[in-house]
């Protein structure tokens, strides 16, 4: 079995069928990962002991009958390295974090784990997830598997590189401004951000709390729904969490969406997008007409507002969240200071690189006497106008298609020179964050230089089902018309 072709369901039948072992596919995975590696960087940390020893573990506990109920048992997930995980290092891609190791798991760990999955390694990010192409990190720059001199995206790009560079079936990301559905658009995968509240965030270091969500990334839309089903749900550790979730079923994503009504926001399509990824889109309508979808325009004329709105609140947040890093009780220590002023001083100009010291600079900016008002109330604002906006929209249709990037992954080293440039090509992703909805980024085509362009569903509130089954049908289509 090619470990770098199939998807994690079917791996997990493999196992369950006996036809290769846990550790079979462990050790596979982590051959393929040693020879990947060097050329793609997705990892900050790789797992080999403690993943064999687990895949022993998890073998003896399929014999004996446990895990009849799990859809991923013994199936090796990739770890964005903002999620912590207990005794293992989880850095954040920070010299400010580089040597820290949490003395508990996210929750979402914990739920992996009982459903016997194993953890193969901490993958590559943006230093502090703050970021559009995982080169901001401590650790260094991952490439785009489908193109080296081309970015994965960020700020989850080394569990989407690693999942489309076969050094990953599956792997879980965190989305806070479209960290999940970019880098899975510009690596060519699946990758789902699920309803804020979906799933817990026990665990995950904080950059924006009212905006961060942890989300799959799968090389299918049965994948992403399959690892869904394991870390949704209400989590007495994280008060923010819903108490009464649903994730969506197998059988349920498989349905016809016959009938089904998609909103297309024509500020979407204006300028700046590029015409590659127009004419992509334009062929998704046309697949999901076939799929029985009836598509309309619609208009979300306060979506422009989305990327300021998000850069003030998700600073400003970033600016609060991070003060804890100061040299005192752990990460990184300045070694040379003559008081505590000094300490704290030296400690976060040296811990911090230069986008995260950019966004607190924002962000306590936007929070100082004489210009919260001017700036942070008018972005709060904003963004209940943007919710009510995507309200009334969901009064009409059932679904918003939208790109996810205005153009496919740029050069490396373009973005960093040019931060205007990168903040902007966020303005398909931030407003799903602003308004705490789900969406999904399913590839769908390919650029004159082999780089994938995906597009976006939104759905309300707690809809993944509607989200997985439209993307399901769309992918099963276009699978059923290259055959």
């Amino acid at each position: 079995m090619d470990i770098t072709k199939v998807s994690a369901l079917q791996l997990s039948k493999a196992i369950r069928s006996k036809e290769l072992t846990v550790k079979e596919a462990v050790l596979a995975q982590l051959n393929e990962i040693r020879k990947r590696e060097p050329l793609y960087h997705c990892y900050i940390s790789i797992l080999e002991e403690q993943a064999i020893k687990r895949a022993d573990e998890v073998q003896k506990k399929i014999e004996q009958g446990e895990y009849s109920n799990s859809l991923l048992a013994g199936v090796p997930v990739a770890i964005k390295d903002n999620i912590c995980t207990k005794g293992i290092k989880t850095t954040c891609a920070s010299h400010m974090l580089s040597e820290f190791c949490p003395l508990y798991d996210a929750e979402v760990i914990t739920r992996l784990e009982a459903a016997g999955c194993i953890i193969l390694g901490k993958t590559n990010l943006d230093e502090f997830a703050m970021g559009s192409t995982t080169e901001t990190s401590y650790f260094g720059v991952t490439k785009n598997p489908n193109h080296i001199n081309y970015v994965p995206g960020g700020s989850s790009g080394g569990s989407a590189a690693a999942v489309a560079g076969g050094e990953a079936i599956i792997a879980l990301g965190s989305d806070t401004g479209g960290s999940i559905r970019q880098p899975s658009s510009f690596c060519g995968v699946v990758g789902l951000k699920p309803t804020y509240g979906m799933v817990s965030r026990y665990g995950l270091i904080a950059y924006a709390s009212s905006l961060d969500q942890i989300g799959p990334i799968g090389r299918t839309v049965e994948d992403c729904t399959a690892i869904l089903q394991i870390i949704a749900g209400k989590d007495e550790k994280d008060s923010t969490c819903a108490v009464n979730t649903v994730s969506p079923s197998l059988k349920a994503i498989r349905q016809s969406i016959q009938g089904k009504r998609i909103g297309l926001p024509v500020e979407y399509f204006e300028e700046g997008l590029s015409k590659e990824v127009r004419i992509a889109i334009l062929k998704v309508i046309q697949v999901l007409k076939e799929c029985g979808a009836n598509i309309e325009e619609i208009k979300l004329n306060t979506s422009t507002y989305g990327v300021p709105a998000y850069y003030i609140l998700a600073c400003a947040e970033a600016s609060s969240n991070l003060s804890r890093y100061d040299g005192v009780k752990y990460g990184f220590r300045a070694s040379k200071y003559e008081d505590l002023s000094e300490l704290y001083k030296e400690t976060r100009s040296l811990g911090f690189g230069t986008e995260v010291k950019r966004r607190l600079l924002i962000g306590s900016f936007v929070l100082s006497s004489g210009y919260y008002d001017a700036y942070y109330n008018k972005a709060l604002k904003a963004k209940n106008i943007l919710r009510e906006e995507f309200r009334l929209a969901f009064e009409k249709v059932d679904l918003i298609l939208t790109p996810v990037a205005p153009t496919t992954a740029p050069k490396l080293g373009e973005s960093l020179f040019d931060p205007l440039k990168m903040y902007l090509g966020d303005s398909y992703t931030v407003p799903v964050n602003l308004t705490g909805l789900p969406a999904i980024s399913v590839p769908c085509a390919k650029d004159k230089n082999n780089l994938p362009i995906g597009f976006q569903l939104i759905g309300k509130p707690f809809a993944e089902q509607e989200i997985l089954q439209t993307a399901y049908q769309y992918e099963r289509t276009v699978q059923k018309g290259e055959k």
